[in-house]
């Protein structure tokens, strides 16, 4: 059992670092006091490649690993959830396309998304439908050589700055079974009858777009139905595999980041004559989150490598992974506001924002509740 990384890989982590050092750390307060979108990082993002992390090279992507994507997710949110989430969640949806899209499909999403000229997203959670993918009601019919699609999608990542979604409609509401009725589409956002609506006032993650989509009869063509009709939801759990590893790679890098900046506090505070960091209730804070931290890390690891092998235990192991790491990122931020003090609660010092953003990390791709009622599934062997 080999558990160091690559060369490749640790140049890979260090030039990451490095670039959200210098391009997104002095930027970040910015961002998220005005809740604003950060175009002008992206491009820099995506003149090193990072637009298409896990998008395959012959698509223009850099063809990263689940393992490499998850380091560049965990240094990217340990400087700053909120851009970070902006830069990694340009291609949200685009592994659907990679695993059962056509090749025109991919030509047609893949490569602008990759080069960074397009963004990405993926519309399933509906006002009354969250964790029940199952009952979605956004309905796509079929006509002539097209689909129909009427319905509404919210909590959407990338709302009003995507360019096309992958979007999860029931299409056979007479189909057998419960989760055979549903079918993944594209959707340009420039087509008639869409538009999108952006919500604001979140807790955290405020420099990423989230909106509200609305359908009105719109018409697209036939061959944006991603893959086999009636498979959508299929597709989309193991869709989850994947992105419920990167939310654990990103409850990593919130808890790393307040790891990193509550030491540095401990180091320089001084009470008492002395550094906070000399009294026994501080460094006991201090070994739990780092040592905890490092457990999540190693068991994210473990899933981003179940991605790629092709592990039989990758749901489980994903569940497991983003469960806890996103309990750890939540616990980490929470100490090293209290580390801080009272000048955790303001913005001077980052975390106060890592506080509000590391919340995020136990709700979107499944909350915490779902994904141990998935582990205990998978272990009791109860399918869906």
């Amino acid at each position: 059992m080999d558990f160091e990384l690559s060369d490749e890989q640790r140049q890979i982590r260090e030039e990451i670092r490095r670039f959200a050092e210098n391009e997104i750390a002095p930027v970040a307060r910015e961002y998220d006091v005005e809740e604003k979108f950060p175009f002008e990082v992206l491009d820099r993002a995506a003149e090193m490649g990072l637009s298409g992390a896990n998008i395959p090279v012959e698509y223009g992507g850099a063809g990263y690993s689940a393992l490499e994507t998850a380091l560049v997710v965990e240094e990217l949110f340990a400087v700053d959830p909120g851009i970070a989430l902006s830069i990694t969640a340009t291609t949200f949806g685009s592994d659907a396309i990679m695993e059962f899209g056509t090749e025109d499909q991919k030509e047609r999403f893949l490569e602008p998304v990759a080069t960074g000229e397009a963004i990405m997203g993926a519309a399933i959670s509906e006002p009354d439908t969250g964790s029940d993918v199952s009952s979605v009601s956004t309905r796509a019919e079929k006509e002539d050589d097209g689909w129909v699609i009427d319905g509404n999608k919210m909590w959407i990542t990338n709302g009003t700055v995507g360019d096309f979604f992958v979007v999860m409609c029931e299409t056979d509401s007479e189909a057998e079974g419960r989760y055979n009725g549903f079918s993944q589409i594209v959707v340009e956002a420039d087509r008639d009858g869409f538009t999108a609506e952006k919500i604001t006032g979140k807790l955290g993650i405020r420099a990423s777009d989230t909106a509200e989509l609305i359908f009105d009869d719109v018409r697209v063509p036939e061959e944006n139905l991603v893959g086999t009709r009636g498979m959508g939801f299929l597709q989309l759990m193991q869709f989850f595999d994947v992105t419920r590893t990167m939310v654990a790679a990103q409850g990593v890098g919130i808890a790393k980041g307040a790891c990193e900046r509550a030491l540095d506090y401990a180091t320089e505070r001084e009470q008492f004559g002395r550094p906070i960091g000399d009294f026994q209730a501080i460094q006991h804070k201090l070994a739990d989150m780092h040592t905890r931290t490092e457990a999540a890390r190693q068991l994210t690891y473990k899933s981003a490598w179940s991605v790629d092998s092709s592990d039989e235990q990758l749901t489980t192991l994903a569940s497991m992974a983003k469960e806890f790491a996103s309990r750890v990122a939540v616990d980490c931020a929470n100490e090293a506001v209290q580390i801080h003090g009272g000048a955790g609660y303001v913005n001077d010092f980052d975390v106060e924002r890592l506080y509000r953003d590391a919340k995020i990390t136990q709700i979107y791709e499944g909350t915490s509740e779902i994904q141990k009622n998935i582990i205990a599934r998978e272990l009791l062997g109860k399918g869906f």
